[in-house]
């Protein structure tokens, strides 16, 4: 650890950012501690350093600072959480301070928030199913341990409700294992924030939940440590008390956001619509920041949640993260204009590692074969949709029609639930064999025979009759006597 070295050499304030002169020995990455001239104390980090000049970023905002009276001290070490077990239950701001009014936590250790890389040798190979209790997801497009796997949303659309609703139901079924949330907001309302306490408490969560809540009229450039605080507190959960980990990241585009108006105080280059060029740098420094480690009981699984400008999949926060993740959940508005709940559209959704994580040994050996037909046979439905409104359903054939009452009856019955229903891996997929066994038989097609002729509804019934059928004719067989009497002879005229 460096000396503590303390300046008064501040040139320039611009924006978040403070410009220190005449300085030796900075670090990137190094705690700042800042003293104003009325003796306000206030934290940074600094992020460049040239020949003799420092550029600071100031966590609490750089308003009161001046050029002459303020001190900044360099403390010699970059930024750390504390960490420990107790950390479950309680809520911190974006910071790492307590923010439910409780004291400081007694910590176990004080861990660097930019983490350390995974060894790709020693990195295991995502595998085990988690189920989050929402349909559209356990059952099309499965999220996996160790996985990251986004939520695309739009303004205006339900992503906090399901961020809350997957962080109280989540849970690898049948293993019995050591399970934690860590939920971590940026730039969220007041009100957004009241909602998720409020309904940690009010279910019973909490108790396993670490909650990170920075709000909009928090400091700007406090949301960049605040996802770094999430992650190191899920390293620390996962890979020294040995916890299955899910950490929800809701919003990265404030994130991104944040990321923007730091580049523009710097007076750098623009990348694409003014973000800046290392934005898929540093979007994937926190993503990679999930998986398994050979030899470590624990795992850390990412749900990280984004709204879509314009609900513009081509926007470089969505395009980026979909370049990174494996795979994305897509939200829509037009469902959610139907009023279903949640308004996740499986078509532009993909989960890249769903095949590793379903199957006869995890969930059910029907599952792969269910979901490909689901999704081809609502494909073609949507299709007909489109048809009918030039031709009018008059026009179309009864094979056509059928797909198109399961493109209904799939939104109305399989995505559709309530914000409380925790649907299991077999009730999911009950519900989706009950709509595939309305579809004529012809139309199955993605589905292997012995998997139909198992799981089918309407073939279990067939055999289970043909059963009971046959054991009344067995009976009567074994029931009948051989006729033993002679033949009478015939009479003779």
């Amino acid at each position: 650890m460096m000396a503590v070295r303390e300046y008064s050499s501040i040139t320039n304030v611009s924006g978040p950012l403070v410009i220190v002169d005449k300085v030796t020995e900075v670090k990137y990455g190094e705690v700042v501690e800042i003293t104003t001239g009325k003796g306000e104390k206030r934290h940074g980090q600094v992020l460049d350093s040239m020949e003799d000049k420092a550029v600071i970023q100031v966590f609490e905002g750089t308003s009161g600072i001046d050029t002459k009276n303020t001190k900044v001290k360099f403390l010699g070490e970059t930024m750390k959480i504390a960490v420990g077990k107790s950390m479950l239950g309680r809520i911190f701001d974006g910071a790492g301070r307590p923010r439910d009014g409780k004291k400081e936590i007694i910590p176990e250790n004080r861990l660097d928030i930019n983490g350390n890389p995974i060894n790709p040798v020693v990195r295991l190979y995502p595998k085990d199913f988690i189920q989050t209790g929402i349909s559209s997801i356990d059952g099309m497009n499965t999220l996996v341990r160790g996985q990251k796997l986004p939520i695309f949303s739009a303004s205006g659309l339900p992503h906090n409700e399901l961020a809350a609703q997957i962080a109280r139901q989540a849970k690898v079924p049948g293993k019995g294992e050591n399970f934690a949330v860590v939920f971590a907001a940026m730039g969220i309302t007041s009100e957004e924030a009241n909602f998720f306490r409020d309904d940690f408490e009010r279910t019973g969560a909490l108790e396993r939940i670490v909650t990170f809540l920075n709000l909009a009229d928090d400091p700007t450039i406090e949301r960049i440590i605040t996802p770094r605080l999430a992650l190191t507190t899920a390293e620390f959960l996962a890979f020294e008390h040995g916890m299955h980990v899910l950490v929800i990241l809701t919003d990265l585009t404030n994130y991104c956001e944040a990321l923007r108006e730091v580049a523009a105080a710097r007076e750098e280059v623009p990348g694409r619509r003014g973000y800046p060029g290392y934005m898929y740098t540093d979007l994937a420094g926190l993503y990679e920041r999930a998986g398994m480690i050979q030899d470590k009981k624990g795992s850390i699984t990412q749900l990280p949640i984004l709204t879509m400008p314009n609900e513009d999949i081509t926007h470089p926060i969505p395009d980026l993260t979909g370049y990174i993740t494996e795979g994305q959940i897509v939200m829509s508005n037009q469902l959610h204009r139907k009023g279903i709940y949640p308004p996740v559209d499986v078509m532009p959704s993909l989960s890249r590692l769903m095949q590793r994580g379903i199957g006869k040994e995890r969930t059910r050996e029907d599952h792969a074969d269910l979901s490909n037909q689901m999704y081809a046979s609502y494909a073609e439905g949507r299709d007909l949709r489109d048809l009918v409104a030039v031709v009018g359903e008059e026009a179309l054939s009864e094979t056509d029609k059928f797909l198109l009452k399961f493109a209904d009856r799939f939104e109305g019955e399989f995505v559709n639930q309530s914000k409380s229903d925790d649907r299991t891996i077999t009730d999911t997929l009950s519900i989706g064999w009950e709509l595939v066994s309305q579809l004529p038989e012809r139309e199955i097609k993605r589905i292997r025979p012995d998997i139909l002729d198992k799981f089918h509804p309407k073939k279990a019934k067939t055999e289970t009759k043909k059963t009971e059928s046959a054991a009344p004719k067995e009976r009567e067989k074994k029931d009948e006597k051989p006729n033993t009497a002679p033949a009478k002879k015939p009479k003779k005229k």
